[in-house]
This record gives structure tokens, C-alpha cells and sequence, in this order.
């Protein structure tokens, strides 16, 4: 447990719900007149802030007691060894100068005679960077700005400072503060509408694609990473099933700037020692994993790219070269490519990646299909990602499919569009049980007692994928669900159902005839 101050307000926040609320309202009070990627980083750069100082005083109070408990070293030993970075990095912990330790900034939330808290705040990022390489570039230093409000960010440290859980189930610094960044990434994922989706991928979707995937060890690979969730969820599915998160590699590219940054943090705030690449980049133009050979890949691409990086003699087209208006395919393929002799791939795309024919996208998808490569096709229900409105699907790939039960040539279909519940006007969510639904089939596809069910899952050979002309729309295969039958004759029901008929019309009738009366008194 990271220490904590003990002089908190009595008005801290005592749950998690509370906690979250809390601090998304003081820090919405800093918006002002900072546009929303400013904002974002601000707030997250805050809380990364807050991790750090945290994580290196629980550190400290280890080696402090481990020390002590020994009982042959002095005072001076002690201080010299609470001063040695080596302890803290040995640890897998950021070494945190004396000016960038969270108890520095909030006793000077006010600022001082001389400095704001923003340019306290600046200095200790800076600090930060400097006595951390893993870190250049990273962090954000812009809390000096004049749209920052100085009193209401000083309020929000403080507000920081006395968060806190006491009693049972009381959660370690990281874990607290993990849950919180995700949190705010998810609010400003709502709040930035469609450019949020560069950067977010809803938790229900990702935890499709882990619960399906069930990445154990090895390497695990995402060339779009966003802010890292597909990472920070194959941590949790770890942690869930009693695993040690640090068996497995993270590798990951990003695009943008700010969203690697983003990513960076998100990893260390989770623990997860990753290799995004010395930068950003683009992944077609210049791959920073070039010999990467993945055991799992998770990745939700921008969909349909118009203007990208294109080079027709890459050797990462095997199956066909992506049409120049639309780089799904080149997405498609590029993970293939990345995958280990037993690897396995999972991969959101929009739904008409399923069927086209544009470009010549049917040819490479007929081929990946002969391959052998494609294991399952998942339709999901719309309005799943508050960002796109088109309905999308999760491609999943699997370079050896002789597992428990041997399902070459075949393919898993699963049309998951019925499940979910809107959750708001513009949302829809699965639930667990929905979830475990889906990964359930898979996993039965896989090691055995599987069956179809009518109008959710069906494994279909690759002869009746050919007769399809390789559509991979899973409606095509799992037909429609079966109806109970309800014992009662079909001649009894058509004889019923036309009583009811003759009995609606008798009414309309009737009815007809009434207002007709009214309206002739209305007239005379």
C-alpha cells in the first residue's frame, strides 16, 4: 500500500463511484478556454503525476523497513541508500526527484512568492524526464499556460492529494489511480465524439477480443495501440486468472503524438514495461517492429482510410496488394505478417471488410480464407463505440488451428448483433455474461463440446465459404434462431389468428361508425 497523507479533508471521497465523480468534476473546472487535447493532457499528465510520487514513497518505505529490519546499518546508511537510484529502478519503479514528489507540489498547491503551481508543476515533469530516459518526450508541460486557472488546478491537487480508501478491500496506489486514468480516458473518449475513437476502444470490446484470445505468455502486439487498452486489458485477464502480467511482452505503435504519450503512461501506470518504439510513427511508412514475430496481436485500426502510406511492392501484401482508397486490407495483412508460427490475431474493423468487392479486396480476402488463416468472424451489435456509428466486426486469425480439436478448414461464426443493452440515448454495452457467452463458443470451438446454435454460431468449411464467394458476414451462416414450438396444431393457429382478424376489423368498424356520428353532430 503506497503511504498516504493522513491529514485528508473529511469531505474526501469514500468510493470508487464518488472518487471518479469527484475529481471529473474539479477537473472539468480547469477546461476554461483549453482546447480538448490540452485539456486531456493536463489532467492525465496530473494523475501520471500523482502515480509516480506514489509509487516511489511505497518504494521507499520498503527499502526504509527492510533496512531497519536488518538492524546493521546506521542512520546515514539508510539515508544513503534511500537516495541510490539503483533500488528504485531495480524495483521497476521511476526514481522521483525531491522536487517532483507529489508532498513538494501540494504543500505549494497555492504556488509560492516566486512560482505558480503550473510552473512548479512544468519543473517536476521536466525533472521527471531527465532522471528517467524511458520518459523523454512523454510527459506534457503546459500547466503554466494562461488558460490554465492556477487556483482551481491547486484545488484539484489538493483534491488529489486527500483521495483516499481505508478499511477492507483498499486499493494500492496503482490500482486506484489505473482505474481512474481509465476512467477520464473513457470521459474524454465521450466528450471529443469521433476523435475520440483514435485513442479509445470501449473496455466491453476489448475484453471480446482478450476473453476470446486468453493471452497467457509471449509476446503481445498492437501496431494502432491507441492509449494502450488492449495492453491494460490483457493485464486484467492475467491478474483474473492468477498470472503474472510481466509474462507478457507488450510491443506497439501509434500515429499520433499525444495518443503515444498517452499510451506510455497508461502502461506505466499499470506496471506493464512496454516497447512502443524511441517514437511515434506510422505503421505503413516505417514499421519499429520490423522482426516482430507475435503470439498475440489486438488491434482496432482507424477504419476505411482514404490517403495512407502505400507502397505496392511491400512485402507485407502477400495475398494482394490494398486498394489505394482504403487501407482495411492493408491492416488485415500487416497483422497477419506479424504473427508467430502459432499465433493468433484479433482485429475490429468495419462491417464491410466482411463483403467487399471494392479494389480488388474480394481477391485477398478469398485468399487469407484458403489460407487457412481466418479462425472465427464476429458480428457485434451497433452503437458499441459512442464515436462510429457504422456497425463493426472482429476478424480473428490463427496461423496453426490444431488445438484441443483440430479445426482446419473451418471457420467460427458468431453474430453477436442481438446482445447488448443501451446503456445511455447514444450507447449500447455487453454485459459479462454476454461476453462470456461469446468467448464461451470459441473457446468450446477450440478444445471441445461444441455446438451450433441457430442464429448465433455456426462453424462453417471453407468449400461453403467458396459457395459464398467468401463473404464472412456471420448472418449468411448461422441462419435464424430456432422457434418453440408451442404444441398447438398450425391449422388451430391459422383458425385462431383469423378470428382475431375478423374481431379487429368488426371493432375498426365499429369505431369507424362512431366517429363518423360525432363529426355529423360537429356539422348540424
Amino acid at each position: 500500500m503506497a503511504r498516504r497523507r493522513t491529514d485528508a479533508a473529511p469531505q474526501a471521497p469514500t468510493t470508487m463511484k464518488e472518487l471518479k465523480d469527484t475529481l471529473w468534476k474539479a477537473a472539468d473546472k480547469l477546461r476554461g478556454s483549453l482546447e480538448a487535447s490540452d485539456y486531456k493532457d493536463v489532467i492525465l499528465g496530473l494523475v501520471f503525476l500523482k502515480y509516480v510520487s506514489d509509487s516511489f514513497d511505497e518504494r521507499r518505505a520498503q527499502i526504509r523497513a527492510e533496512l531497519e529490519a536488518d538492524g546493521g546499518y546506521s542512520a546515514a546508511d539508510i539515508e544513503e541508500s534511500l537516495e541510490d537510484k539503483d533500488e528504485y529502478s531495480g524495483a521497476g519503479v521511476f526514481w522521483v526527484p525531491v522536487n517532483a514528489r507529489w508532498q513538494f507540489l501540494a504543500e505549494r498547491a497555492k504556488g509560492t512568492e516566486t512560482k505558480t503551481i503550473g510552473e512548479l508543476i512544468n519543473e517536476a515533469m521536466g525533472w521527471l524526464m531527465e532522471t528517467n530516459p524511458s520518459l523523454a518526450g512523454t510527459l506534457p508541460r503546459i500547466y503554466n499556460r494562461e488558460a490554465v486557472d492556477q487556483r482551481r488546478l491547486g484545488e484539484l491537487l489538493d483534491l488529489f492529494n486527500s483521495a483516499r480508501f481505508t478499511g477492507e478491500g483498499a486499493s494500492k496506489a496503482r490500482d486506484l489511480l489505473g482505474e481512474v486514468y481509465e476512467y477520464f480516458l473513457g470521459k474524454f473518449a465521450a466528450a471529443e465524439g469521433k476523435r475520440g475513437g483514435e485513442f479509445y476502444t470501449p473496455p466491453g470490446v476489448v475484453r471480446v477480443l482478450v476473453e476470446m484470445l486468453e493471452p497467457q505468455s509471449g509476446r503481445i502486439y498492437d501496431p494502432c495501440c491507441g492509449s494502450g487498452g488492449m495492453f491494460v486489458q490483457a493485464e486484467k485477464f492475467l491478474e483474473a486468472h492468477h498470472r503474472n502480467p510481466n509474462e507478457l511482452s507488450v510491443y506497439g505503435q501509434e500515429n499520433m503524438e499525444r495518443t503515444w504519450r498517452m499510451a506510455k503512461m497508461n502502461l506505466a501506470i499499470h506496471g506493464l514495461i512496454g516497447n512502443l518504439g524511441p517514437s511515434w510513427g506510422d505503421t505503413f511508412a516505417r514499421d519499429l517492429h520490423p522482426d516482430l514475430q507475435a503470439d498475440y496481436v489486438l488491434a482496432n485500426p482507424p477504419f476505411n482510410i482514404k490517403d495512407w502510406a502505400r507502397n505496392e511492392d511491400d512485402a507485407r501484401w502477400r495475398y494482394g496488394v490494398p486498394p489505394a482508397g482504403n487501407a482495411n486490407y492493408a491492416w488485415l495483412q500487416h497483422i497477419v505478417s506479424k504473427l508467430a508460427p502459432r499465433g493468433q490475431a484479433a482485429v475490429v474493423m468495419a462491417n464491410g471488410s466482411m463483403s467487399t468487392n471494392a479494389g480488388g479486396e474480394g481477391q485477398i480476402r478469398a485468399r487469407l480464407v484458403e489460407a487457412d488463416l481466418v479462425s472465427v468472424m464476429v458480428a457485434l451489435p451497433t452503437q458499441l463505440f459512442r464515436s462510429v456509428a457504422i456497425p463493426v466486426c472482429v476478424w480473428f486469425f490463427a496461423k496453426d488451428k490444431k488445438w484441443a480439436t483440430d479445426r482446419s478448414g473451418q471457420v467460427l461464426f458468431i453474430d453477436a448483433r442481438n446482445l447488448g443493452q443501451m446503456v445511455d440515448r447514444t450507447q449500447r454495452e455487453l454485459s459479462d455474461d454476454e461476453i462470456a457467452k461469446i468467448a464461451g463458443a470459441y473457446r468450446a470451438w477450440r478444445t471441445g463440446g461444441y455446438a451450433d446454435e441457430p442464429g448465433f454460431c455456426r462453424s462453417a468449411t471453407l468449400a461453403e465459404i467458396k459457395d459464398a464467394d467468401y463473404a464472412l458476414t456471420p448472418g449468411r451462416y448461422v441462419g435464424t434462431a430456432a422457434v418453440e414450438d408451442d404444441g398447438i396444431d398450425l391449422d388451430e393457429k391459422v383458425e385462431l389468428l383469423t378470428r382475431r382478424l375478423l374481431a379487429a376489423l368488426d371493432e375498426s368498424a365499429r369505431l369507424d361508425a362512431v366517429v363518423r356520428e360525432q363529426l355529423g353532430r360537429l356539422d348540424a
